[in-house]
C-alpha cells in the first residue's frame, strides 16, 4: 500500500466537480505560479509554517531547536529555512499552536477512510471526491491506487491538474476519473514560462493526447484570470479557439483572481509577488465569458464564470 503526503482534506465543496465534494489536497507541484493560493503545496515534503500572530514570544522553540534555526529579532521569531530540517520539535513545544506542520504522510486506507465518511452525502446529494494540490500527478503511485479504491466503492472521482506531468500517469488516471479539471494558464509559451516557471508545451501536448484517448466529454478547462497577466481578450479568445478543436471538453470555466492565500506566504517565509493586484471587475469577467461563449457555442461547449 502506497503512502502520500496530504496537506488538507476539505469537506463539502461545491465548485470542484458535481454535487458535494470531498477535496483531498496532495503536496508537490512542478509549477511556481505567481498567484498560487496554496504555496504550502509546492514542496512534496512536509514543512513547518509559522502563524506569527499566535506567537507570544516564549522562545521555547528557540531553546529546543537542535539546528539553531530559530532566532528572535525585537521579539519577532525568525526561522532559517536553510538550517531547519523539519524535525518538528518546535511544533511539539509550542503552547499556542503558532507552529504547524503543513503536510502529513497518510496511507491510501487512511485517506479512503476519510472519504468514506462523506459517502452518505454523495448518495443523497450527488457528489464524490476530488484530488487537488499541488499537482496530484506528482504523487502518481498514491493517486492511482486511491483512485482505483474509490471506483471499487462506486465513488464519483475528479482531479484538478495543471497537466504538467507524465502522460502515461494522466492516461491511466483517466480510466478511473469521471471528471478532469484541466488548467490552462496562458496560450503564449513565453508568457506561460514567465508566469509559472515552465513551458506550456507539455501541458498542451498532454491535453491533446488525452482528448484523443477519451470517448466522452469529461474535461473541464479552467482559466485563472489574473488582471494584468493573462486576462487579455486575445488570450481568452485563443484559449477558446484551442478548445474548439478538442471533442472531450464539455465546459470552460473562468476563475477570477483572489488573494485569499496571500497570508500563507508569510507563514512559510516567502514573499507574495502579486500584492498590488486586485480582483477583476465583474463586468469585465462577463465580457471575457461572452467572448469565449461566442467561439465555443457551435461546438457545444459551455462557458461560465466560477466564483469562489
Amino acid at each position: 500500500m502506497h503512502t502520500g503526503v496530504v496537506f488538507n482534506i476539505q469537506k463539502c465543496s461545491i465548485h470542484d466537480g458535481p454535487g458535494i465534494r470531498t477535496l483531498v489536497f496532495l503536496k508537490g507541484c512542478p509549477l511556481r505560479c505567481l498567484w498560487c493560493s496554496n504555496p504550502e503545496s509546492q514542496k512534496v515534503e512536509p514543512e513547518i509554517a509559522s502563524l506569527y500572530k499566535r506567537c507570544i514570544g516564549c522562545r521555547a522553540c528557540e531553546k529546543i531547536c537542535p539546528q539553531k534555526a530559530i532566532s528572535y529579532d525585537n521579539g519577532k521569531m525568525l526561522i532559517d529555512k536553510k538550517l531547519c530540517n523539519n524535525c518538528n520539535l518546535c511544533v511539539d513545544v509550542c503552547c499556542t499552536d503558532s507552529k504547524q506542520v503543513m503536510g502529513k504522510k497518510m496511507t491510501v486506507d487512511e485517506v479512503l477512510t476519510e472519504i468514506l465518511k462523506d459517502r452518505p452525502f454523495y448518495k443523497k446529494l450527488g457528489g464524490g471526491v476530488t484530488f487537488s494540490g499541488g499537482e496530484p500527478l506528482m504523487q502518481s503511485n498514491f493517486l492511482l491506487e486511491i483512485l482505483k479504491e474509490c471506483k471499487d466503492f462506486g465513488i464519483n472521482t475528479s482531479i484538478e491538474t495543471s497537466g504538467y506531468g507524465s502522460y502515461s500517469v494522466l492516461e491511466e488516471a483517466s480510466n478511473y476519473l469521471d471528471t478532469i479539471h484541466f488548467d490552462i494558464k496562458h496560450m503564449n509559451e513565453i508568457k506561460h514560462k514567465e508566469l509559472t516557471g515552465v513551458s506550456n508545451k507539455l501541458i498542451s501536448d498532454n491535453l491533446i493526447k488525452l482528448n484523443n484517448k477519451l470517448k466522452e466529454r469529461k474535461i473541464i478547462v479552467r482559466i485563472p484570470v489574473i488582471p494584468g497577466y493573462n486576462d487579455s481578450e486575445e488570450n481568452i479568445r485563443l484559449t477558446a479557439q484551442f478548445c474548439t478543436q478538442l471533442k472531450a471538453i464539455k465546459r470552460m470555466e473562468l476563475l477570477p483572481y483572489h488573494n485569499l492565500g496571500e497570508h500563507k506566504y508569510k507563514s512559510i517565509n516567502r514573499n507574495y509577488e502579486l500584492g498590488e493586484v486586485k480582483a477583476p471587475d465583474e463586468n469585465y469577467m462577463k465580457k471575457l465569458m461572452n467572448i469565449a461563449k461566442n467561439i465555443l457555442y457551435n461546438k457545444g461547449i459551455e462557458c461560465l464564470v466560477l466564483h469562489s
